[in-house]
């Protein structure tokens, strides 16, 4: 299994856990079709009320999808459109209104991005790290960034995403500028996501899916207008696959975490 699942039913929280930390829980097309389930299986159960997300291993939340798996996605040649794996791997995408709560330990970068940016908040232990290697490897950031702008100021979302696999930004850096709203000590963020989502399973269902309705409607107003412009965006901007993977594969080691 390279996704599992915990329900407390004392608790009324679920937790899922992305589990291939021997690729760093890189995605593989099968997790992410299995995620997508997941999310949409929730939506029956009254008795998970909260949910939260990790990664296991505590090396990396999770890096993206596996590059072993994203060649064998075949495209289609408008560069109006996209076939993404990725596209339904968060909880909002399969109509999903149950809070969620991502704990990230370690690397959390690239195509995770469409699933931390549908999570209610961050919980991150003092040693994760966030980066967008992208543009690095001649793929244009799109959707993960539009994804990452909704809980980023600008300038800090585009300096992610144009500085590439060259810069990471720490926990710290993370909570200060909003996107992470607690840090713990390394091993503590899913302890702490734990506590966060029982106190909320504790309310009343409606009142708290309400609340989270309300939230992304907010947000939501130019999402969809921004996510409608990604596949041709990335369709026109990346390399052709052969030279992205000849970058990736002299990628460079070093990097800077501020």
């Amino acid at each position: 299994m390279t996704i599992t699942l915990e329900r407390d039913k004392a608790t009324g929280v679920a937790v899922v856990t992305l589990d291939r930390p021997e690729r760093h829980n890189a995605l593989t097309l099968a997790m992410a079709r299995e995620l997508a389930a997941v999310w949409r299986a929730f939506r029956y159960e009254d008795e998970v009320r909260a949910i939260v997300v990790t990664g296991a291993g505590g090396r990396a939340f999770c890096t993206g999808i596996d590059r072993d798996d994203a060649g064998r996605v075949p495209q289609p040649p408008s560069p109006y459109t996209i076939d993404d794996p990725l596209i339904t791997i968060g909880p909002k995408a399969n109509d999903l209104w149950k809070p969620v709560i991502a704990a990230v330990e370690g690397m959390a970068c690239g195509g995770v991005f469409y699933l931390l940016g549908e999570a209610e908040f961050l919980i991150a232990g003092e040693t994760a790290e966030f980066f967008d290697p992208h543009v690095t490897y001649g793929m244009a950031s799109a959707f993960e960034t539009i994804h990452m702008a909704q809980r980023m100021p600008f300038g800090e979302i585009a300096r992610m995403a144009l500085m590439g696999s060259a810069e990471r930004i720490s926990a710290g850096r993370a909570y200060e500028t909003g996107l992470v709203s607690e840090v713990t000590k390394p091993g503590e963020a899913l302890p702490a996501a734990r506590k966060a989502a029982a106190v909320i399973a504790s309310y009343p269902t409606e009142a708290v899916q309400g609340t989270v309705r309300a939230l992304w409607t907010a947000k939501e107003s130019l999402r969809p207008q921004a996510l409608a412009q990604a596949p041709h965006l990335v369709t026109l901007g990346n390399l052709p696959a052969d030279r992205q993977t000849e970058l990736f594969t002299g990628r460079r080691t070093g990097y800077r975490t501020r």
